[in-house]
């Protein structure tokens, strides 16, 4: 097989591609181009761990609740007597 200046190859055989009986040309070699590739990618499933952490905060606030304590006082008070009461009938006659 010889290989021709832009990377083909030929081999010593007729391909039988448009040969025939009454041609006045001798017959061809094959030519062969380098191969073509065609990729088939497979794609496989692979198990991947992913952590996701989760961190609970319990916050504590002070909130002010009214209490309400009441105190109680007795006071004494004097009120007029009666004798003073008398004397203000008195005057009004």
């Amino acid at each position: 097989m010889g290989t021709y200046p832009h990377g083909h190859q030929h081999a010593g055989m007729n391909a039988g591609v448009g040969a025939g009986a009454d041609s006045l040309c001798p017959p061809a070699d094959a030519i062969f181009d380098p191969p073509q590739y065609v990729v088939n990618n497979v794609y496989h499933q692979q198990v991947q761990p992913i952590v996701h952490t989760i961190e609970y905060i319990n916050q504590h606030h002070c909130v002010p609740v009214p209490h309400h304590i009441y105190t109680c006082k007795t006071k004494d008070v004097m009120c007029s007597s009666v004798r003073n009461r008398r004397s203000k009938k008195s005057k009004k006659r």
